[in-house]
């Protein structure tokens, strides 16, 4: 008998080396970090977003954070996540801190360059701390299109389960038809680990249509906000995504 447990317990660990690592997918309420900063600007944020996964359940977050332009090259923010992952209730996820530098002036280059430093505290500290870093990239095209593009690597420290580096990236473009309304696309994926991507159907790949615009409700106070329905390419990536987000700038 204890040949038998042994060997099963051996065969069940090959099987686990064996089986290629699926990327974890960053949460539904995702967004594209942009790579400029504005000095002195306060806002108050919310973030939301809801998937169906490939198994016909559903996976829904919250994002509620408080940013600011701390000066010309440093904006920061500190939010609260709620998640639900299928078959649990709704609750507190996560405290998560980011902060965004800009390292080019705005417009001295064909392309805006900044970097992200964002760390995660899930509540559940079995988890550790998630880090995530990496470049962001911002463009003109022509005088009616804004371009997108950010390279992020995600790791946990101090968790009780250790993990490799992962690669992920953003990209968005908008089209500028007038403040209240643009119209483009987004795209958010994860590749697996950063030296060592999983196969092309191992990986998720979310693309899909966007829509933007701008309000202005006061003296030096606006509401931005964007939201994008986005469609998985890949058999480990969500049938389908809509997510949402608001800032109100001050």
């Amino acid at each position: 008998m204890k040949n038998a447990v042994h060997a099963a317990a051996l065969a069940a660990l090959a099987c686990i080396s064996l089986t290629p690592a699926v990327p974890a997918l960053a949460g539904p309420a995702e967004y594209v970090f942009p790579a400029t900063v504005e000095e002195g600007e306060k806002e108050v944020e919310f973030k939301a977003g809801t998937r169906k996964l490939r198994d016909g359940t559903r996976e829904s977050e919250t994002i509620l954070g408080f940013g600011l332009g701390v000066n010309r090259w440093w904006f920061t923010e500190l939010s609260a996540k709620w998640h639900k992952e299928p078959g649990e209730r709704f609750g507190f996820d996560a405290w998560e801190w980011e902060n965004r530098f800009q390292l080019t002036e705005t417009g001295r280059y064909p392309v805006d360059v900044g970097f992200l430093l964002e760390i995660e505290r899930p509540r559940d500290r079995s988890e550790g701390y998630e880090v995530r870093w990496g470049p962001l990239f911002q463009a003109d095209l022509g005088t009616s299109v804004a371009a997108n593009l950010n390279l992020l690597v995600e790791k946990h420290y101090r968790a009780d389960n250790a993990a490799r580096a992962e690669l992920g990236y953003q990209w968005q473009l908008r089209y500028r038809w007038r403040p209240e309304f643009e119209f483009g696309a987004q795209g958010f994926g994860e590749f697996g680990p950063w030296d060592h991507w999983a196969s092309t159907s191992d990986q998720s790949h979310r693309w899909g249509p966007a829509v933007f615009g701008r309000l202005k409700v006061g003296q030096a106070r606006t509401i931005k906000w964007n939201a994008g329905v986005l469609f998985g390419l890949t058999d480990a990536s969500p049938r389908n995504q809509l997510r949402l987000q608001a800032e109100y700038e001050f």
